[in-house]
């Protein structure tokens, strides 16, 4: 006895997981490598300063609110350029802020792909409001 086909309505089940393994390898990678580089401006940090090991005080002031951390991206490509580790401790933030919205980027690609056409639209307005919170966040900030 054959086995039916599927319905035309569910998508081809092998597409669907390619895009899937795509997503968890997007997302484990961007999140091991936001860590990697924090870690690594962390440790550059006591590399130039070596009064943060032995002076309380000195920790201290680093992770105070008003500390010198880059606060544009200006700053903080002048700060990756002098191997400052504050910059590559906000590069790995900034990054591991950018990798869910690279998955609902690779989303759009894949609900494209699927010809799912109200996906694709629900998927890019919210990269749109993400995009725009991002903006509002610095007219704010």
């Amino acid at each position: 006895m054959a086995t039916p086909p599927p319905p035309k309505f569910m998508p081809d089940v092998e597409p669907v997981h390619h895009i899937e393994i795509l997503i968890s390898n997007l997302l484990r990678a961007g999140v091991i490598l936001s860590l990697f580089i924090v870690v690594m401006g962390t440790g550059l940090s006591f590399v130039h300063h070596h009064d943060y090991f032995s002076s309380p005080g000195e920790l201290k002031r680093i992770v105070q609110s008003n500390s010198d951390f880059p606060h544009t991206i200006k700053a903080m490509i002048s700060g990756l350029q002098s191997l400052e580790g504050r910059s590559f401790v906000v590069l790995g933030l900034l990054m591991l802020i950018a990798t869910p919205v690279m998955r609902v980027a690779v989303s759009i690609i894949a609900f494209a792909m699927q010809k799912d056409s109200i996906f694709v639209v629900l998927t890019t307005i919210v990269l749109l409001l993400l995009v725009l919170s991002f903006f509002l966040g610095k007219v704010e900030g």
